[in-house]
């Protein structure tokens, strides 16, 4: 073979790699990296959250400690807490901070408490990935909040005192708390500064069929009956451990856990009780707002699904994840047609109502 052969072999070589190249054929893995995904190239990989988030907490603290230390754990992101256990405190925090917010996360504490801060513009809207097979009642629709885990209200007892100064009988409604019998021996989480005693109250406006009148009536039967207004749910769950009064009607998970410290109380549901969506949201303005998404990520994860409830016997939104043992279900107990949004949206005309009902 000729070195002119050669060199014409070698050009028609080249033109017909030219012409593979042009076509997008084989030639196409030479293409330079720095092309855009438009022109087919990959996409450089979004960066993994990093840095620390403030974490606004309704929670207890136990469920605090091992709850945020899982999250940086899986996610290596650090978290500073403030743990307040009235969710009421919290939402007025927010509500003051919001020129400055100071927090990334607020997370804890029924949904009445993260709805109306969605509605006056405090929150970001986020929907995770997490929340899109949660039912509708668990999520705020634009995912200004998401519920991870549910509670229902129950009636705690103290065994001792229940046995000697009421005969051991515990109830089976909440209208046998109006039961002369009971006076000055119960105790309710503050309805102002308290999910729990919101929830209450609605409970009952719900109970009777909206009924206002009713309900404000059965309220102040009650009231001839509570003791104390305690401004926590797990305060008042105190008092009933030490014997410092008979009853309360308070959080069945939160009963469940202080039964199993060895306390002499017990746990009952009575008939038409409310319960409460657990919610997480992030503050609008949060200074590491890719964190702070990681975190609602995260607690909508079965995995953390299944630690809140072995922490805190709890209920999960997630279809999937086991309920805790000896805990009440909702599809267990008897409830009443709870309206969470209407609950929600008046609130604050409720309060007022019950207020100048029993003369707070």
């Amino acid at each position: 073979m000729t070195p002119e052969l050669d060199r014409r072999t070698f050009l028609k070589l080249a033109g017909a790699t030219a012409v593979i190249t042009a076509c997008g054929g084989a030639g196409t893995s030479t293409a330079s990296p720095s092309f855009s995904p438009a022109a087919g190239g990959t996409v450089a990989p979004t960066p993994k959250p990093t840095g620390r988030i403030s974490v606004y907490s309704a929670l207890n603290q136990s469920t605090n400690d091992e709850l945020f230390g899982a999250f940086t754990k899986a996610t290596g992101i650090g978290t500073d807490v403030l743990p307040l256990a009235a969710a009421g405190e919290l939402q007025t925090r927010i509500t003051a901070e919001k020129n400055s917010p100071k927090a990334d996360i607020f997370v804890g504490g029924s949904s009445e408490f993260h709805d109306p801060l969605g509605k006056q513009g405090l929150l970001e809207a986020y929907k995770s990935p997490g929340a899109r097979d949660l039912k509708a009642e668990f999520k705020e629709a634009n995912g200004l909040w998401t519920g991870w885990y549910t509670g229902i209200f129950g009636f705690i007892s103290n065994n001792d005192r229940l046995a000697k100064e009421l005969g051991g009988k515990k109830p089976a409604t909440w209208d046998d708390l109006l039961d002369p019998a009971w006076k000055g021996k119960l105790i309710l989480p503050d309805p102002i500064k308290t999910g729990g005693g919101y929830i209450f109250m609605a409970t009952q406006i719900f109970r009777f069929n909206r009924d206002e009148a009713k309900a404000m009536d059965f309220m102040k039967k009650l009231h001839a009956n509570i003791a104390q207004y305690i401004p926590t749910s797990p305060g008042a769950l105190t008092l009933i451990d030490q014997g410092q009064f008979v009853g309360c009607p308070n959080w069945s998970h939160d009963i469940l856990t202080e039964k199993g410290k060895g306390n002499p109380v017990d746990l009952t549901v009575p008939k038409d009780t409310g319960f409460e969506v657990g919610a997480v949201s992030i503050v609008k303005g949060a200074k590491n707002l890719p964190a702070a998404q990681a975190f609602v990520d995260w607690v909508l994860t079965p995995e953390a699904g299944a630690l809140n409830v072995k922490l805190s016997n709890r209920g999960s939104t997630l279809a999937g994840v086991a309920p805790a043992p000896g805990a009440p279900t909702l599809t267990q107990v008897s409830l009443v047609s709870y309206d969470r949004q209407w609950a929600t949206d008046n609130k604050d005309r409720i309060l007022k109502l019950w207020q100048q009902t029993v003369g707070l």
